[in-house]
């Protein structure tokens, strides 16, 4: 396998969140490093590396990760589109060899030919669903203000921007917002048992927040099945309106103890229906 290892670890008790899983901010940590290590292996340059190097990431949460599991990640080069490094990461549960997470990213920046035929073909990219283009998240009817905050010292990156686990807490807090606007709040999900669980992540990288800057991330509805729900965040600067990343998420209405979707209550449907974007 064309493959290197780019990092290994656990969860801990407190990556985790009210659905009992790893949080999506702490799988976006392991990327990071992962990415480093990787970035490191092809050749780029040191400042090269880091989050300016992607701009996009697509993961796919295949299998859930839960307190005390132990997890690997292996990497490695799936194209080469046009000068653009197209990588792939595996998140491999350690202690059963199952892949419970893909990811896939579009890197920019020189890269030691060598060493990208050294670790290229080792990933197969599972077929593609249908998909739309993102929806401009900036305005428009339907979209509400979901988070607005200022970035902190601690949460930037070695090239000085908010980090990835910095952004997607922040859409993590988004997300909770927009579902309690038609009735799933945090009081319904603790008194049910229900919660909402990720599958797939679409993240495209577009500028950069830096300590100090107010933030502001605004959210839509764009699909709500009888169980599932597709969202698109998009964080701005909101001094300026600089757009500082989108994030189109997809997800479903889980029962916390079957760990299975369950249908959404039909009232709960109809108004998450009636928030829908165009």
């Amino acid at each position: 396998m064309s493959f290197v290892e780019t990092y290994r670890g656990t969860v801990h008790q407190w990556q985790v969140d009210n659905v009992e899983h790893f949080t999506v901010a702490y799988y976006f940590e392991r990327f990071q490093d992962a990415t480093a290590a990787l970035l490191h292996a092809l050749g780029l340059a040191r400042d090269a590396a880091g989050t300016r190097a992607i701009t996009e990431c697509r993961v796919r949460y295949l299998k859930e990760l839960r307190v005390g599991d132990i997890l690997h990640i292996r990497s490695g080069v799936v194209a080469v589109e046009d000068g653009v490094l197209v990588l792939g990461h595996e998140v491999v549960e350690s202690a059963s060899g199952t892949v419970c997470t893909t990811v896939e990213q579009r890197a920019h920046g020189p890269a030691e030919p060598d060493r990208v035929a050294a670790l290229r073909g080792a990933f197969t990219v599972p077929p593609e669903p249908p998909r739309t283009a993102p929806a401009t998240a900036s305005g428009g009817t339907g979209f509400i203000d979901t988070s607005r905050d200022t970035v902190k010292p601690w949460e930037v990156d070695e090239c000085g921007a908010a980090d990835w686990p910095a952004q997607v807490h922040r859409f993590s807090a988004a997300n909770a917002h927009v579902i309690a606007a038609f009735g799933m709040t945090p009081v319904y999900m603790r008194d049910q048992r229900k919660g909402f669980s990720t599958f797939q992540f679409d993240l495209r990288f577009v500028g950069a927040a830096r300590v100090g800057d107010l933030v502001l991330v605004r959210t839509g509805l764009l699909h709500v099945g009888s169980s599932s729900i597709r969202l698109v965040h998009a964080m701005t600067n909101a001094v300026t309106g600089e757009r500082v990343a989108t994030l189109e998420q997809s997800g479903v209405h889980l029962d916390l103890d079957a760990r299975r979707p369950a249908p959404l209550p039909d009232d709960m449907r109809a108004r998450a229906r009636a928030l829908l974007v165009s």
